[in-house]
């Protein structure tokens, strides 16, 4: 596995966010909150929007690999009949795909979750075609829980997705 480090967002991160994150490979496969073109302007954003919000039911954290932010993985606490379950969202930069990053910031991203926040559930929703994703997931200890067929709408199309959660009594030490 390629050496990373997870930390918390800095503004000067933007500029090498917008490079990373500038991909329609990966902007593919997210929800449409994240654009294609990805500009500065929307890194600034981001970051900032991190920032701003760190701590208030969600933590992100900036993937880092030889000192540039190539992505980012966060965990958001759901509300309501939810409160005890939170959704893991992460994207790494092409280059850097395939080389153990994303399953080794998931496994470590929540074991911190747990540990913050009084939950008993992270879930994950890539969609049913993304086969990299739910390797990761699988390879991070999640089960697949099943397929929602035709669930989500994106880039003009309909797509099923898959529900993968990782229980607080399953995650490793």
């Amino acid at each position: 596995m390629k050496d990373f480090i997870l930390r918390p967002w800095k503004q000067e991160d933007a500029s090498s966010v917008a490079e990373a994150a500038n991909n329609p490979k990966i902007a593919a496969n997210l929800r449409n909150v994240f654009p294609n073109p990805y500009t500065l302007d929307d890194a600034k954003w981001y970051v900032n929007d991190c920032m701003e919000h760190e701590g208030k039911g969600q933590f992100t954290r900036a993937i880092v690999v030889d000192g540039k932010a190539v992505g980012s993985i966060g965990v958001f606490v759901r509300e309501d009949v939810y409160e005890k379950s939170a959704e893991l969202g992460y994207w790494l930069s092409e280059d850097y795909w395939r080389q153990g990053i994303t399953s080794g910031a998931v496994r470590q991203i929540c074991r911190e979750a747990f540990a913050r926040f009084d939950i008993v559930r992270i879930f994950a929703e890539p969609f049913d075609y993304n086969a990299g994703s739910r390797g990761v997931l699988e390879k991070a200890g999640f089960t697949y829980e099943g397929t929602m067929r035709n669930g989500v709408y994106k880039n003009g199309k309909v797509f099923s997705y898959c529900m993968y959660s990782l229980l607080r009594e399953e995650i490793e030490d």
